[in-house]
């Protein structure tokens, strides 16, 4: 597996991450059987950084992780969490909280739950807009000294944000979407992490499952968030599936799949971007892993350039609530 450094500070880490929260959340049912042994696979494969967040499954997916790594070595693996979003008992969002004692707090569950001396890099989940990042960043620089984590990321956040955080301590890498029909940051955000050494870790790189080339009308269960996503709902998804249609076009004359040529897109964009894909079962991981084989000529990305203009894509990445309170969203001063 090759390796992409994440920013100029940060770890080096599997050209390819593993996303985990699907194992344990918003997609419908899973399988703890299934979710470990694609775990596995991926560690087998080379995949070195694993993604996950506290309250993903409301702490199942650190434990989760937690125990498929019991029989693997903690050596040369890179685990990202996300902290801050409180959760009720239906599993509905209450907000956000980046505190300086409640991430204290959160890091010390965290560790528990995955039942390691350390997390490698630790991001608040959303901006807490009651607390100054600043406060936040400083109490994670002091978990830093105490070795509890050993790298600061941040998760969807703007360019002001981004700039005020790194003069308190150095920011390893921003975990932001972005994906060929979400290119929000390519606007400003792109250019503020590139400028201050910071790295991108791209989540939701084939849209949900929208581009994946598996989507289909019907497929979405009872408690899939994706129900809730306007690009997935009437008035939307047949623009949105027809999009898709384009790329399995153009990944048919490459010679690949469309999740495979969509992943190998995110890749290319620079050697500063590490897709995560959110791969839930093995067979997925391993045509995932494909697109390590993709070799995107000037043709095919002129082609994929032509197919997905920016704002291609019909509706929001989220609902509107939720784009309400997301930092990364609101234009920069």
């Amino acid at each position: 597996m090759d390796t992409r450094k994440l920013g100029s500070t940060g770890p080096t880490v599997s050209l390819i991450g593993l996303g985990c929260m699907g194992m344990s959340d918003f997609y419908g049912p899973t399988d703890r059987s299934e979710s470990i042994a694609t775990i596995h696979a991926a560690l087998d494969a080379g995949i070195t950084l694993l993604d996950t967040g506290d309250f993903y499954g409301m702490g199942h997916n650190e434990m989760l992780i937690g125990e498929a790594l019991k029989s693997r070595s903690r050596d040369n693996l890179q685990i990202s969490v996300k902290f801050g979003a409180l959760r009720d008992r239906n599993y509905g969002f209450l907000g956000y909280d980046s505190r300086p004692v409640a991430v204290k707090n959160f890091v010390a569950y965290s560790l528990q739950r995955l039942g390691v001396d350390h997390i490698d890099i630790y991001r608040p989940a959303r901006l807490d807009p009651n607390v100054p990042i600043e406060d936040t960043v400083g109490a994670m620089a002091d978990m830093i000294k105490a070795g509890w984590i050993r790298h600061i990321g941040l998760s969807e956040v703007g360019s002001d944000t981004i700039r005020r955080a790194h003069k308190v301590h150095p920011i390893a890498d921003l975990q932001i979407e972005y994906s060929l029909i979400s290119r929000g940051i390519e606007t400003d955000i792109l250019k503020t992490c590139r400028e201050l050494g910071i790295g991108i870790s791209a989540y939701g790189v084939l849209a949900r499952g929208l581009i994946s080339g598996h989507w289909s009308k019907d497929r979405a269960g009872a408690k899939d968030f994706r129900l809730l996503s306007p690009r997935f709902q009437a008035g939307n998804i047949d623009t949105n599936l027809a999009l898709a249609d384009r790329l399995r076009i153009i990944a048919g004359e490459i010679g690949a799949s469309p999740a495979q040529v969509a992943i190998a897109w995110v890749a290319a964009q620079g050697k500063d971007i590490v897709p995560l894909v959110g791969a839930r079962r093995r067979e997925r991981l391993t045509e995932a892993l494909g697109a390590r084989d993709v070799k995107l000529t000037a043709a095919h990305l002129a082609a994929l350039a032509e197919a997905f203009p920016p704002g291609a894509a019909a509706g929001g990445r989220y609902p509107e609530e939720h784009l309400r309170h997301m930092d990364s969203e609101k234009p920069a001063t």
